[in-house]
């Protein structure tokens, strides 16, 4: 009797599910020229959006911190530069998704890059500001500098091949190390997977299909190189080294295989919408690492 009300109920409400996809997919589809209404809802979100963020991190983030007159800092040398590479990342990312908006709403191809693909350089810069005005902290010329290499990606990919043949993506795994050191690496899942360098790996995904057009390979297939780094407690190695539990840190390297989500053929603008976003994050599969122990296979690494 169930399996029979299952049926009755797909079949009464298919017709207005079919309805509903259609209208989604008709909203999802970019449009031809410029759609105005469109355009000013994006930026009007884009705009409301980084307010509240920038807002909320000086009121919920800063605020346990104490300020100070503005000032810079060389960070460089720290946590073997995984936090730059994680600002390379962010930027990359907000700035594929500010022009991805602006080219649903009709936007010119030059305006999607000069308003779009800036949009995460934009937007850590303002908060490398706040940290210059916080004592903890600092301005880091490193960091724009890395905000300014993920925008770069982007925007030099579009301009040369019209389109992201190399995508930058991050995977993450949980260490021993947010233990030794939760108040730096993170207490919760969530925490640690923003903070503990140890367990994350940053992507340099290249589609294959997208450099060979002419061979039969499939759209769906990538191949990535990574990079990550073991044994940080803190930026410092020397502070490791003196206050911690000894750590001996090195950075390390991975080839492996990777899935282009963009390239799975379907029609729905849903589904490939929801694609284009997880596209991010690299998908686990066999993989060698290399580090200045030696070589390890992994069967499955994320």
């Amino acid at each position: 009797m169930r399996f029979l009300k299952a049926h009755i109920i797909c079949f009464v409400l298919l017709p207005f599910l079919s309805i509903s996809q259609s209208k989604l997919n008709a909203f999802l589809t970019p449009s031809d020229t410029l759609n105005k209404p469109r355009r000013n809802a994006v930026i009007a979100v884009e705009a409301s959006l980084g307010s509240l963020t920038l807002v909320g991190l000086n009121q919920l983030w800063y605020k346990d911190f104490e300020r100070s007159k503005f000032h810079t800092i060389n960070d460089n040398n720290e946590w073997l530069q995984m936090d730059k590479i994680g600002h390379v990342f962010t930027s990359y990312q907000l700035g594929k998704h500010g022009a991805n908006l602006l080219n649903w709403s009709g936007v010119s191809e030059e305006n999607q890059l000069i308003f779009g693909a800036t949009l995460g350089f934009t937007f850590l810069s303002a908060v490398e500001v706040f940290d210059g005005f916080s004592k903890e902290w600092g301005f880091s010329w490193g960091d724009i500098l890395a905000n300014g290499a993920g925008t770069g990606l982007y925007i030099g990919q579009e301009l040369l091949w019209k389109e992201q043949r190399i995508a930058l993506k991050y995977s993450f795994h949980q260490t021993k190390f947010a233990n030794q050191r939760p108040d730096k690496l993170g207490e919760s899942y969530l925490e640690q997977i923003l903070k503990d360098y140890n367990g994350q790996t940053y992507w340099l995904s290249a589609n294959l299909h997208s450099f060979f057009k002419d061979k039969h390979i499939p759209k769906w297939i990538n191949v990535a190189v990574g990079y990550g780094g073991h044994g940080m407690l803190t930026g410092n190695e020397d502070v490791d080294s003196q206050v911690l539990i000894s750590n001996q840190r090195y950075r390390q390297f991975y080839l492996s295989f990777d899935l282009n989500l963009n390239g799975v053929n379907t029609k729905s603008r849903v589904l490939r919408s929801i694609f284009d976003v997880l596209n991010m994050i690299k998908i686990p599969f066999p993989t060698l690492e290399f580090n200045k122990k030696g070589a390890v296979f992994h069967l499955f690494y994320y």
